[in-house]
């Protein structure tokens, strides 16, 4: 009986995976030819990703290290930072 509901028990998870299995294509395969629905969705898709990069301002030369440079030329765009006030010792400690 174990053994029955064991090959039973394999087949369904065998049968489970298959169905998920997707159709990979192998070397030498050719595409599928694509519909006229597909090819104008596509080009819409394209025209609407290069008109979207139009649409970003230009915001000029940026220099991410320039303040870490020691030559002088860089500005410093890094503000001081004040110190903080931290507690110390046991919590029995009063402020």
């Amino acid at each position: 009986m174990r053994i029955v509901l064991a090959a039973i028990l394999i087949a369904t998870w065998a049968g489970a995976a298959l169905a998920q299995d997707n159709h990979v294509p192998r070397y030498g395969e050719e595409d599928k030819d694509k519909s006229p629905g597909q090819i104008e969705s596509e080009k819409a898709a394209g025209d609407a990703y290069r008109k979207s990069l139009g649409n970003n301002p230009d915001k000029g030369p940026t220099d991410p290290w320039g303040a870490v440079r020691s030559d002088g030329n860089a500005k410093a765009t890094v503000a001081a930072a004040k110190p903080k006030k931290t507690r110390t010792g046991g919590a029995d400690v009063r402020p």
